[in-house]
């Protein structure tokens, strides 16, 4: 019996039921959800009863009496995994999260530092934003007797920062939002929660509808997984963790869409602020439109187009075409566009440079500079195909 069959018999024993789908190995791809027999729409194919969730109610008291009242329930949660036993009763849950190694390969929190400033501009930004989050986790478990010091002789159970970072990232990429009466009360980034079986589904731009029911629900306490449509037996089935870019993606779980995202999108400041003057950018930010730029398959964006605006009009005619949410005709319009092809034929050359540049990098682990690259050419991408729908 496999890691994964034995974690289905103990989640199953713990009340975790599956119809017609089972976690199996992916050649590389690591693990998925797949159909053992063909499924129909709004199927219920796995419901977790409240029981069975690991929350800031179910952590251990001395954990939480450890720290200070205002650690975040992130932090709080990966204290407790990093401190379960190997013989804890959740161990054969944790025989099938992702290893160290693994997880340090794929999240960019956890790799060398030196590849960071090659991550597209929102990627770094949110980057920057989950560092600040650990550190400040990590802080407050410094301050516990739960932190293992270079000298300790304890035989109390301690956590390094290595080994915190590496629960704090499975807590970042494997939580469900998880809202009750009782978490309603709590900020919102604290309402989460970890279970079993629901976990090991893959992210794709849509997926399988999941909901959680409160104890009045006909189906009992906890999240139910419902069939989004037909699937064949064998077919991999996924649910839909949001609506994120790939930029978000990359950062906050390890990975971008290779084929298909519907929400991706690409920044397009490093296309447009080099070609607006100091006095246009401070109007711009007067208004409340200078950067935060974005193209996505099918549109430049209402600030892209406002900003390119102030580049063929006056700023008095600027300013009134705005108060009034005018687009100034087809003709402006032609002009708008005719520069933001040349704008983007320039940021093609950008992306193409900086993909030749991650080639040349040796730092890091190749699969690291991989995914960078990834990365870039889907910018290029969406920039080329923007550029052919303007042209047309």
């Amino acid at each position: 019996m496999d890691v994964y069959d034995e974690v289905v018999r103990w989640a199953q024993d713990q009340g975790v039921e599956l119809d017609g789908v089972a976690p199996r190995s992916l050649p590389g791809r690591g693990v998925g959800i797949v159909a053992t027999r063909p499924l129909e729409a709004n199927q219920r194919i796995l419901h977790v009863p409240a029981s069975v969730l690991r929350t800031l109610d179910t952590v251990r008291p001395q954990v939480k009496e450890a720290l200070p009242k205002d650690t975040k329930v992130h932090a709080i949660l990966a204290a407790e995994l990093a401190l379960d036993k190997p013989t804890s009763e959740y161990s054969p849950w944790n025989a099938v999260v992702p290893s160290r190694d693994s997880v340090s390969a794929s999240l960019p929190l956890a790799w060398d530092a030196r590849l960071h400033p090659y991550l597209p501009k929102p990627a770094l930004a949110l980057l920057r934003k989950q560092q600040a989050k650990f550190t400040r986790d990590w802080t407050a478990i410094q301050q516990t007797p739960l932190a293992a010091a270079a000298t300790s002789q304890s035989t109390t159970p301690t956590i390094t920062r290595q080994e915190y970072l590496h629960f704090w990232l499975l807590v970042n990429t494997r939580t469900f939002y998880h809202e009750t009466p009782h978490t309603a009360t709590l900020p919102r980034d604290d309402r989460m929660v970890l279970q079993p079986v629901a976990d090991l589904f893959n992210h794709a731009d849509t997926g399988c509808a999941v909901a959680f029911t409160g104890a009045g629900g006909g189906g009992g306490s906890g999240f139910t997984v419902t069939a989004d449509r037909p699937y064949a037996a064998g077919e991999e089935v996924y649910i839909c963790y949001g609506k994120h870019t790939n930029d978000f993606l990359l950062v906050e779980y390890g990975f971008v869409l290779e084929t298909q995202n519907r929400w991706d999108e690409v920044c397009l400041d490093e296309a447009v602020l080099p070609a607006l003057s100091g006095a246009r950018r401070e109007l711009l930010d007067e208004r409340g439109f200078l950067g935060n730029y974005v193209l996505d398959a099918g549109t430049v964006c209402y600030r892209t187009q406002v900003a390119v605006r102030l580049l063929c009009v006056s700023a008095g005619e600027w300013e009134r075409l705005v108060h009034e949410g005018e687009d100034g005709g087809e003709a402006l319009q032609e002009e708008v566009d005719r520069l933001l092809v040349g704008m983007l034929r320039r940021y093609r050359g950008t992306v193409e440079g900086r993909v030749q540049e991650i080639e040349g990098l040796e730092v890091g682990l190749p699969s690291q500079r991989e995914v960078l690259c990834t990365r870039w050419r889907q910018i290029g991408r969406l920039v080329e195909q923007t550029i052919e729908r303007l042209e047309s």
